[in-house]
């Protein structure tokens, strides 16, 4: 099991909203088929396995050990539990089941009812942990949000009169674009979008290209801006109270979407964009905004993963800023609770991987 999860992990950012599935075929206590979800609408874990045997007979009284409950619905492929039984498996080990409703406990049902063994809950705890981000938006109709940044050995993301490039080294930024471009969405404040004049675009050869969103408020991109500029490479999204109608219909007619928001509350803001993207079905979003956005993610409970790259400098200077800005938490009792999950070193630098203890 541990090794069909592995495997599941190779599907991050290319199955979304699927999750990310492994299967592994055992016979004789011999590894004879392996296989996972590669790519949403392609086939699922559990037929690449039977696909990769050197010989189909090889399934006839194997085990299958596969990370998440087979299908037993007609999506974009057939069931994988016809595929299992038809194959001859003898018996499948199911890490956890799938509480998607069209599934649900009915595929270990019918495995079962065709004669299969089913053991369920091998592995459970690290594919649920691997496949979080599906469980939220499938329970709690959001998407999972990842805050990013580079910082200081003193926790600086910039000096005092604002240079931040580059904090961190070119190996750390090399993974920041494999990070977008696996993710659904990219969001940002106005003061970002002002300040930086960020192009949100990842290097070629992504997994997915993500939607850029900005937080505007009430002011809007100017017409010369790299994010307008780059429409042809990636959706721009606009949060906006902005009454400027006229330069709002020029930028719908250049291709940005703009949804209406007159909330001044950012916390509602925030809630009002996480459901409008759960409702596109976006399962993973990065924000990437400065300190007093990612605050308020974190105010309001909605940070679910944080990659902190941590350079071997010192900036020092109380008007430097920090990551997170906002008025903060008064008591540690109160903050967010998270666990590190994963350290690599990129060069000199580090990159810290923390994820809340709870789903959300």
């Amino acid at each position: 099991m541990t090794r069909a999860i592995l495997l599941a992990g190779r599907g991050e950012g290319f199955v979304e909203p699927n999750p990310m599935v492994g299967c592994v075929i055992v016979r004789e206590g011999t590894i004879v088929g392996e296989g996972y979800h590669r790519r949403f609408g392609g086939d699922h874990a559990e037929v690449d396995a039977i696909k990769s045997l050197s010989d189909v007979s090889l399934a006839n009284g194997a085990t299958a050990y596969v990370t998440l409950e087979p299908c037993c619905h007609t999506g974009k492929t057939p069931p994988c539990t016809e595929a299992l039984i038809s194959s001859g498996i003898a018996k499948v080990v199911v890490a956890m089941a799938d509480p998607f409703p069209k599934v649900d406990g009915g595929g270990i049902r019918q495995l079962r009812d065709a004669g299969i063994e089913v053991d369920v809950g091998a592995c459970h705890d690290q594919a649920t942990e691997l496949n979080r981000p599906y469980l939220k938006r499938l329970f709690l109709r959001r998407p999972w949000v990842i805050a990013k940044w580079a910082m200081s050995l003193d926790g600086r993301i910039a000096t005092v009169t604002g240079d931040s490039q580059w904090i961190s080294g070119e190996l750390s930024r090399a993974e920041v674009h494999r990070l977008r471009g696996r993710v659904d969405a990219i969001i940002i404040g106005a003061g970002t979008m002002s300040a930086d004049n960020p192009t949100l675009t990842a290097r070629p050869g992504g997994a997915r290209v993500a939607t850029r969103v900005v937080l505007a408020g009430s002011r809007l991109p100017e017409v010369g801006s790299n994010l307008l500029r780059t429409l042809g490479d990636a959706p721009l999204l606009l949060l906006t109270s902005s009454s400027n109608f006229a330069q709002l219909d020029l930028l719908a007619r250049m291709g940005v979407e703009i949804i209406p928001c007159e909330s001044a509350d950012r916390g509602q803001s925030i809630r009002l964009l996480l459901d409008e993207l759960g409702r596109r079905e976006m399962t993973n979003v990065l924000v990437e905004g400065g300190g007093e956005v990612t605050a308020s993610f974190a105010a309001i409970d909605e940070l679910d993963e944080i990659h902190a790259y941590i350079s071997p400098k010192i900036i020092a200077g109380r008007a430097a800023p920090g990551p997170l800005g906002g008025d903060g938490f008064l008591a540690l009792a109160g903050t967010p609770e998270f666990r590190t999950t994963e350290v690599t070193r990129f060069d000199g630098d580090l990159r810290v991987v923390v994820r809340r203890v709870r789903l959300g």
